[in-house]
C-alpha cells in the first residue's frame, strides 16, 4: 500500500492530501530514510512523522484497504 494512503487509513494523518504534502516536505521517514508518498509500506516498517517540534514513531502491524475509525489504532504500534 502507498504511504500516503496508509497514513490516511490508519488515521495518523486525517487527509491523504495532507499526507502527500508532508511527504513532499521531507517530514516522513520509513526505516530512517526520507519517504515519498508513493513508497510502499510493509508490515514491520517503522514510520517516523515530524509534526513541527514533535516527532511520532510507529511500527506497522497490519495493512488494510479500509478500516473503521474506532479500530484504526490496531494497524500500528507507538514506539
Amino acid at each position: 500500500m502507498r504511504l500516503d494512503k496508509y497514513l490516511k487509513v490508519s488515521r495518523l494523518i486525517k487527509r491523504r492530501t495532507v499526507a502527500n504534502e508532508a511527504c513532499d516536505a521531507g517530514r516522513i521517514f520509513i526505516n530512517g530514510k526520507v519517504a515519498k508518498a508513493s513508497t510502499k509500506v510493509k508490515v514491520g516498517d517503522v514510520i517516523e512523522i515530524q509534526f513541527g517540534n514533535r516527532t511520532s514513531k510507529v511500527e506497522v502491524l497490519s495493512i488494510e484497504e479500509t478500516y473503521k475509525k474506532e479500530e484504526a489504532r490496531e494497524l500500528y504500534k507507538n514506539l
